[in-house]
């Protein structure tokens, strides 16, 4: 068997992805997250919070939201159904980190939760935090000039 034939054998035998009925959910859930931070955002402004002290609330809120909807495995049954909608918005950076903790807590607090906890958030962190620095020289560098 060529390797050719061998993927369409796999093709026809693996079942088809609902493309549509995915999108259409990662959109509407992922679409629902951000109605929520605005609502938070909204509700932090009507108690009187300036319009920067109202969205970092409203982020700590939804990333506290995420982290309890964890620790009661929520998240995952929401992620299941939403599939992208769930992973793009802060929530699903406060479930990489917090999905870990639980996982590893019978390990103990310090070989279990505390090192364990960044195993998926960790690169993130660490790419994230380098394209910035390199990102920030190249914009320090143009404007030198």
């Amino acid at each position: 068997m060529t390797e050719r034939e061998y993927g369409k054998l796999v093709g026809s035998l693996s079942p088809k992805s609902p493309m549509k009925k995915n999108c259409i959910n990662a959109f509407l859930i992922g679409g629902f997250i951000c109605v929520l931070g605005q609502l938070a955002t909204n509700g932090y402004l009507a108690l009187g919070l300036e319009k920067k002290d109202a969205a970092t609330a409203a982020s700590c809120s939804l990333v506290a939201l995420s982290a309890l909807l964890t620790g009661l495995s929520l998240y995952d049954n929401i992620a299941k159904f939403a599939g992208a909608g769930t992973l793009v918005p802060i929530t699903g950076f406060a479930n990489s980190i917090a999905a870990p903790a639980v996982e590893f807590k019978t390990e103990g607090f310090i070989l279990g939760v505390g090192a364990k906890m960044f195993t998926i958030a960790g690169p993130v962190i660490v790419y994230g935090v380098s394209a910035s620095v390199l990102y920030g020289l190249i914009y320090w560098i143009t404007t030198l000039f």
